[in-house]
């Protein structure tokens, strides 16, 4: 059976822990008990842990061995602002799919509002992407960057680019 993955709060030497609504989560939803063995991402290594202590707003566990996990491509991805709930999407689908950043992009076509918006959106679609790469089993978050122009976007190096537009 699949471990189930969570990517840790705090890593203190062979002691990791999740904390806030993470924790809450898998100790009220998820009812974990003491003992039980879970995958946990800790400083970029996925690790083997069984939860020691459980609180309320708190779960830790006692790292074990290293788990293979596989490199991923460092695949970056600038993806045009548009409506939140289907840039959210947009996000997490990207996640799954392997993204290593993710790169909000303001185009001339972006609506005022949301370009405008959209940089207070950014701690969420970070907390998107963290829960995406957990329940996709990733042994790490992509980096989702503030928004930024086209031409900046453009200007970021790299080998390949591939644009898609309504026009040429």
């Amino acid at each position: 059976m699949t471990r189930r993955r969570w990517i840790a709060d705090e890593v203190s030497g062979s002691r990791a822990a999740l904390t806030g609504a993470h924790a809450e989560h898998l100790s009220r939803v998820l009812r974990a008990r003491v003992g039980q063995e879970f995958d946990i991402v800790a400083t970029g290594e996925v690790r083997r842990g069984r939860v020691s202590s459980i609180g309320e707003n708190r779960v830790e566990f006692e790292l074990g061995d290293a788990v293979s996990a596989p490199a991923l491509l460092p695949i970056t991805l600038a993806l045009s602002i548009f409506k939140f709930d289907r840039m959210e999407w947009a996000i997490e689908k990207c996640t799954e799919l392997g993204a290593a950043r993710i790169i909000p992009v303001i185009a001339r076509r972006t609506e005022p509002r949301l370009a405008a918006a959209s940089t207070k959106r950014v701690e969420r679609w970070q907390r998107i992407a963290r829960e995406a790469a957990e329940q996709s089993r990733r042994s790490s978050t992509p980096e989702i960057s503030q928004p930024i122009k086209l031409k900046e976007a453009v200007a970021i190096p790299g080998s390949t680019r591939i644009v898609l537009a309504e026009v040429e």
